[in-house]
């Protein structure tokens, strides 16, 4: 953990920034926000827990004790969905964390990103092959994102 801290200079307040300035996109988000709206009632207890992930996730911490899969695995969401939640998360990272610390959080929201879109697939009976991506047949709620 000293290590990593070092390297990227990911601290908590780093943390606390990026998820806070994160999912105020995903709330204003005309695709990903409804999803996220529809599920959340207060974001404070929504917000602390994923400043606990990623603090585990970038840190390795170990403060978080969640299990991510689930919670996902009944959305109505597909590979256009994780591809959003990625370019906002990038974004967020880019803007407000230096290179090497936004890097840092980049790789591993990716792969987050592809084990959940893999995980849900899977629980939608759609074996996902390798470079295919999991794609719901349309709803009227998700419409074709850009």
């Amino acid at each position: 953990m000293a290590r990593i801290r070092a390297e990227t200079g990911i601290d908590e307040d780093m943390i606390d920034a990026l998820v806070e300035g994160f999912y105020a996109k995903v709330r204003e988000d005309d695709f990903i926000g409804p999803i996220f709206d529809a599920r959340i009632d207060d974001w404070g207890p929504h917000l602390e827990q994923m400043k606990l992930f990623w603090s585990s996730v970038a840190l390795s911490t170990g403060v978080y004790q969640g299990r991510p899969m689930p919670k996902h695995l009944p959305l109505p969401i597909d590979a256009r969905h994780f591809d959003r939640w990625l370019g906002l998360f990038e974004a967020t990272a880019r803007e407000l964390c230096p290179p090497v610390a936004a890097e840092h959080f980049i790789v591993r929201a990716r792969r987050i990103a592809e084990s959940l879109e893999l995980g849900v697939a899977n629980a939608n009976g759609v074996l996902v092959g390798p470079g295919e991506r999991y794609r719901r047949p349309e709803t009227p709620w998700a419409p074709e994102a850009g």
